[in-house]
């Protein structure tokens, strides 16, 4: 029985070796909690510039020279040049009223990147309203 104590401890006193397993532990979740930010921020960019390119597209759609279909075109175009044509999956425009306004709705279906820039399709919508500009 003294031998097992004894042998506990001098394995409690000593601590050497501990060094390269608290570095490995460490640093796995500081490596883990740094990509996790950068994911995030990814993520709010790219839902940022959806949400920019549909503001952009409704008020393009919206004035009295052109079509829904060239607010939904220029809604895709900016969002493939800024992020990639596989994040517009689907642009709506439609006309609407918003607070008893005529308005043009702009509608965008997105992938909201979950790892790197791999995402679930159509995860992410975001809708916007610009209103309608006449030439009375």
């Amino acid at each position: 029985m003294g031998s097992a104590r004894a042998r506990l401890a001098t394995a409690q006193a000593g601590d050497e070796g501990s060094s390269p397993v608290e570095f490995v532990l460490v640093g796995t979740l500081l490596t883990v909690l740094t990509l996790g930010v950068l994911q995030f921020g990814l993520a709010v960019y790219v839902r940022n510039v959806v949400h920019d390119a549909a503001v952009e597209g409704a008020y393009h759609a919206a004035l009295a020279d052109t079509t829904l279909a060239e607010g939904a075109e220029r809604t895709r175009e900016i969002v493939a040049r800024t992020v990639g044509t596989e994040y517009a999956t689907e642009v709506i425009a439609r006309e609407t009223t918003a607070f008893g306004y005529p308005a043009v709705e702009v509608r965008v279906a997105a992938t909201l990147p979950l790892v790197g820039l791999l995402g679930a399709s159509r995860s992410m919508e975001v809708t916007t309203h610009a209103p309608t500009e006449s030439l009375d």
